[in-house]
């Protein structure tokens, strides 16, 4: 009985020390101001049997009919990053990673990827992960990390989808803004 007295006792008091507007403070949090802001163009050809010459992503799962939405597939990327639309355009970027479909009803993937940037302008990583729902107009991937002139970075990645050719090549405008440099 002591000792159940003795943990509503420290219970009250643990409350009473927990301020309500603490607890509530990061719903108010305004957002600040990007340091650093760029825009980037993600180009990825998908290999369909006879474009190994030219395909920068390849499915390494088979799928299984389970709709038409290629639920299961997993791609593994070496797509380039262009500061214009052009797919011929110097690469400034390339992007390592791989993206998987991951819905049943419609076309939605989840992506994890590292862009590794070297170039005059810029030299490191930059390390995003996230969902891709692609029914919206843009998405936001959190930016995790990187290296180099990215050291310990946190940002977002708002994808657009710039252009798309079917299952074998798609484009993303990719804003990027970073909040911790």
């Amino acid at each position: 009985s002591n000792t159940r007295e003795l943990a509503v006792k420290f219970c009250i008091i643990f409350l009473l020390l927990i301020s309500p507007s603490d607890s509530a403070s990061w719903k108010t949090q305004k957002y600040h101001k990007p340091c650093k802001q760029f825009v980037l163009y993600y180009h990825d050809i998908l290999y369909s049997g006879n474009d190994s010459v030219n395909a920068t992503s390849a499915a390494v799962t088979i799928v299984t009919k389970l709709g038409n939405f290629n639920f299961g597939m997993l791609v593994v990327f070496d797509d380039p990053m262009t500061k214009d639309t052009h797919l011929l355009s110097h690469p400034v970027v390339r992007a390592h990673g791989f993206y998987f479909y991951d819905m049943k009803i419609k076309y939605d993937a989840w992506f994890a990827y590292t862009s590794v940037f070297n170039s005059s302008e810029h030299k490191g990583t930059l390390n995003k992960m996230g969902a891709d729902t692609m029914s919206e107009k843009t998405r936001d991937l959190s930016i995790v990390g990187g290296t180099g002139n990215f050291f310990m970075v946190r940002g977002i990645a708002t994808f657009q989808t710039d252009a798309f050719q079917g299952d074998n090549y798609f484009r993303l405008k990719m804003d990027i803004k970073l909040f911790e440099c």
